[in-house]
Formats: structure tokens, sequence, C-alpha cells
């Protein structure tokens, strides 16, 4: 049955590959549980209810994005666009969290109207394959730099903005040694590296003090459901004319943010051609819409395809069979949410270097020799982990791109699409400052 709903043997995997592949996307992106309904707390929300809707939303989009996509990519509320809704539009801005919901609705609609009317897959199409190319390598470096900040080899400074951290801090130390075990397994080609290398460092974490133990594994049989924000999403505050800025801000950001994620994941896990086509990629952008309506619906921020995936792809996943394995230890972790708090995050950092190493390999298929070509893909390459934001490097790409080809005389050779996609970015950098 498995064989014929995800043609396992054609996309050159197993069962048992599949599996491993969703176990480790789970353990690199686990994290969101308790880190997104925390910040929807700091906006307002009810906690319970907040961590109900973040960990739904995550099983229903992600079973969604493996059984009809066939992506092997899992679906949840964003990390930055979580930070963004929490502490600008529920902060600065003034909104409450239900009008802030409000917008995330409406920014959902206008991605599915961008979706059927083929919008999206214009503009992924309008990508040159150099900038595609400069996209994965983007996230890989972004991924590698998320990895180093979780286990505090990178830590922020006053003066330089980023520095080394204390090596000497036994989170430094276990990240560092699980890197070492984790990049030898993988030169060794040994099946299952990144679940080892993550079970050892989370025990000797265990056995050194530096992780304890939880009171208790098992958290009980009752199912935890978002009854204090479903449907409590405020439509017609969201239309006020002081929300404009922020739908759009959503829109843009999310927009960028998952095209990234899945031409990068794409790219890796084969499902893109020489010509730069993704295979399956409309359905995939279909369930991202639905994703972030529902997500609205009960009470989470933007539903976007998470970066950590990643990790999975790089264990070998082919096929929505990882997406379906994920979504399932996501339900699984209703039940059992103190163990899986037990893996840290220095745990999980030398997956997300590794995975970084693995995506920066894309480098050598970009043309530098060529400056209109480098320029644009070293901008798109460098934005993403400076700004801390997928699609800022996506945004400074495309206009650098564009801006080169016309003061250049070569304006015939950009097609309308990527002049309009130029013009929404230079908005939307504008409106926020």
């Amino acid at each position: 049955m498995l064989e014929r709903i995800f043609a396992l043997k054609a996309n050159g995997t197993s069962v048992r590959q599949e599996l491993r592949a969703g176990l480790t996307s789970f353990m690199a992106m686990c994290y969101l549980i308790f880190v997104v309904p925390s910040m929807l707390a700091d906006a307002g929300m009810p906690r319970e209810s907040a961590v109900a809707a973040v960990i739904w939303v995550t099983i229903a989009i992600t079973l969604l994005m493996g059984l009809w996509a066939r992506f092997p990519v899992g679906v949840a509320p964003g990390l930055g666009i979580t930070a963004f809704f929490a502490y600008y539009v529920c902060g600065p801005a003034g909104y409450s969290w239900q009008t802030g919901l409000g917008a995330v609705f409406i920014s959902g609609v206008f991605f599915m109207l961008l979706t059927v009317t083929r919008v999206r897959q214009m503009i992924i199409d309008a990508v040159p394959m150099d900038l595609k190319y400069a996209i994965v390598v983007g996230i890989g470096a972004f991924i590698a730099f998320i990895g180093l900040k979780n286990c505090g080899i990178v830590v922020a400074d006053p003066s330089t903005f980023v520095t080394l951290g204390p090596l000497t801090r036994p989170e430094a130390l276990l990240a560092l040694g699980g890197l070492a075990l984790m990049a030898m397994l993988m030169c060794l080609r040994v099946p299952g590296s990144m679940i080892i290398g993550i079970l050892t460092v989370t025990v000797a974490g265990v056995l050194c003090g530096v992780t304890s133990m939880p009171e208790q594994a098992f958290s009980g049989f009752s199912l935890p459901l978002p009854t204090g924000t479903f449907m409590q999403m405020d439509l017609r505050g969201a239309l006020h004319h002081g929300l404009i800025s922020i739908i759009f801000t959503l829109t843009m950001v999310d927009l960028f943010d998952n095209m990234g994620v899945l031409i990068g994941l794409a790219r890796k896990a084969g499902f893109m051609d020489e010509k730069g086509h993704i295979r399956h990629l409309d359905r995939a952008l279909v369930t991202d819409s639905i994703g972030t309506m529902c997500s609205a619906v009960l009470g989470a921020t933007t539903a976007t395809s998470y970066l950590e995936c990643a990790a999975g792809v790089a264990e070998g996943g082919r096929t929505g069979l990882t997406a379906v394995t994920i979504a399932g230890l996501f339900l699984l972790a209703l039940f059992f949410t103190p163990l899986v708090a037990m893996v840290p995050a220095y745990a999980t950092a030398p997956v997300l270097v590794l995975v970084g190493a693995l995506m920066m390999q894309e480098v050598v298929q970009i043309k530098f020799r060529d400056l209109s070509v480098a320029i644009p893909a070293f901008l798109t390459i460098i934005a993403m982990p400076l700004t801390f934001n997928i699609a800022t490097g996506f945004g400074f790409g495309f206009i650098s791109f564009v801006v080169l080809r016309v003061l250049t005389g070569r304006w015939r050779e950009v097609s309308p699409v990527m002049y309009i996609v130029a013009v929404c970015f230079a908005a939307n950098f504008a409106l926020r400052g």
C-alpha cells in the first residue's frame, strides 16, 4: 500500500529510510511545541489553547503535505512570523491577538488566490537558475548559523553583533562532540547517523547533568483542544486601514519564506529538474495556503514549511511518507510532551550545521565569473543569515538582479514577473522602515 501511494522504489527510497528521515526532521523541529506557544502567550493568548492550536495545525497540514503534495516536509506555524505577530502586531502596533489572527487569515486567502491563479508558480519559474542555487546556498548558511547560535558557539555581542561564545560551556562542548560524531558517521555513510548523534548527545547531556530527566514521560490521555482560540479571529478589525501594511508584510514574508524553503529542499531531494521546475510544487503551495487559513481559525500564526526538515531530506527523505511520519510523531507528542522536551537545542544544533554544509555544495553551480549573476547571488546568500530572514535574501537577490540588468542595458532579459516582484519587495522594505 505504501509503495502504491508514495512510489518509494521510483524515488530511490524505502519505508525504513522514510521513517528514519521523518524522525530526524521531527527531532530537529520539535522545539516549536514549546517556543511558538510561548510567544503566542506573550501576545495575550491562553497558553494551553496556543499549545493545542500549534500542534493540531502542524499535524493536519503536515499530513496534507505528505498525503496529497507528497513532499517530505513538515508544515507548522513559523517562528519568525510568530515573533513578528507577538512582538510587533500585538506589541508596539497595539492590536489584539484576535485582530492579528484576522490579518493572518486574510493573508492566507491572498496566498490561495496567488496559488490558484498560478501567480506563485509563475514567480518561481521566473527565478533564474543561478538565483535558485543561491537560495539553496543561502538557506544552508542560514540554517548553519541557527545551529551555531542554538548551542552557544555563536553569541550576540554589543560591539561586533556576533562573536565566538565560551566553548568551555558544557552545551558547546557537547554540541562540538556531537558534530564530530555525526560528521564521522556521515563520512562513513552509516544509516541514521543524525539520529544516532542526537540521541548520543542527549544521553550524554543527561549523564553530565546538563539536561534533567522529566518527572514524568507521559502527560495523559486527554487530548488538548484549542477551545480558547478557536474561531476567535477578528476579520472586521483586520480590514481596518491600519492593518493593510501588516497584511502585506505577512503575505510577502511568508510567500517568499515558503518558496525559498521549498526550492531549497526540492533541490536537495531531487524534485527539481535541470530547468528549475519542481515536481508537485503546485500542490505544496496550495497546502501551505490552506495551512495558513486553518492556523488562523484554530488560533495560531502563519503556517510555513519548516527549514529544519532539510535534516530529514539529508537523511534520505524523498516522499510524502517522511511528512506523514513527522505528523504521526507530533500526534504522539501530544501524549509525551515532557519526554519530547528532553531533546535539547544543543543536541540538534550539529544536525543544522551539517545540513548547512550539505546545502552549501550547490555553490559550485552558480556562474560566479559573470558579475551580473555573481552580485545578486552573493547578496541572496549573505542576506539570509545576516538578516535572519529567508525572504529578505530573496528580496535582495530579486532587486539587485533586476537593477543590474536595467543599468547594463539588458532589461529585455528580465521577465515582467521579475519586475513586479522586485517592485513589491522594494515596497515591502519601505513599509518595514
